[in-house]
This record gives structure tokens, C-alpha cells and sequence, in this order.
């Protein structure tokens, strides 16, 4: 499991409580400090399309000049952007063996919670009675 993000993002810090508190094992991949690749931004947007993958909410991208805005229509022009300024990604982006599980993160963590509890995987939640503290 592999969660892609920027540290002092506030939902990133809440996907990575989350995960934490469920106790499910991941790997933090820092966009600013490791970076991001075109295959590796190319190969999320075949799975789940450029459009989930933009962050079109938030300082960078309501910074950006329209003409800046108004030009990203595909692929090519969305993937030249997140290379160039990787805030405008949504984040956090969690992965597993090279498939895109989820982007972004609600506060409450709904969607994690209905992804874990359809994925096998290494560290399945409780299920309902089994709390981790019986």
C-alpha cells in the first residue's frame, strides 16, 4: 500500500491518521520531496482519467492564469501541469500494486472504510464487534 501526498496537507495528515488508527501498513510517497513521474502520473490517469486526478480547488491551481486554466483539455496538457506544479494533484492518492484505490480523502474517511472493507489486504479492519480493544 502506497499513499502519495505533501506532509502538511490537512487531508493527507487525515488519511494518514486514518490509516494509522486502523492499523493498515503504507509506504508515504513526499510529491515535493521524492517527486513525481510522467509514467507514473500517465498510468493514474489511464485508470481513473486526468479530471480525478486535477485538483481544481485551492491556491495553486485559483492562481494560475486562465489561460493557463482554460487550456488543460486532455491528458497531454493536464499531465504537463501536475508535472510542473504538482500541488495542483489531488491528493492524497493511495495505491496498491500499481492501481489507484482512491483520491482525496472525506474527513470522516468513508470511502477508505468501504474500500477496506471490500479489499483483501495484509491488515483488514475489525470487523463490527471485533474492536481492537476486546
Amino acid at each position: 500500500m502506497k499513499l502519495y501526498g505533501i506532509p502538511n496537507c490537512g487531508t493527507v495528515k487525515k488519511a494518514r491518521d486514518w490509516l494509522a488508527t486502523n492499523g493498515i501498513d503504507y509506504e508515504f510517497h513526499d510529491f515535493k520531496k521524492q517527486g513525481v513521474t510522467e509514467a507514473l502520473l500517465s498510468g493514474w490517469m489511464k485508470q481513473i482519467g486526468w479530471q480525478k486526478l486535477l485538483k481544481k480547488t485551492g491556491p495553486t491551481w485559483g492562481q494560475l492564469p486562465d489561460a493557463v486554466k482554460t487550456s488543460i483539455k486532455d491528458d497531454a496538457s493536464a499531465l504537463a501541469l501536475m508535472l510542473e506544479k504538482p500541488n495542483v494533484i489531488k491528493r492524497p492518492v493511495l495505491e496498491h500494486k500499481g492501481k489507484v484505490l482512491a483520491t482525496g480523502f472525506s474527513g470522516q474517511g468513508d470511502e477508505y472504510k468501504n474500500l477496506f472493507a471490500r479489499l483483501p489486504h495484509p491488515n483488514p479492519l475489525p470487523q463490527a464487534g471485533e474492536g481492537a480493544n476486546e
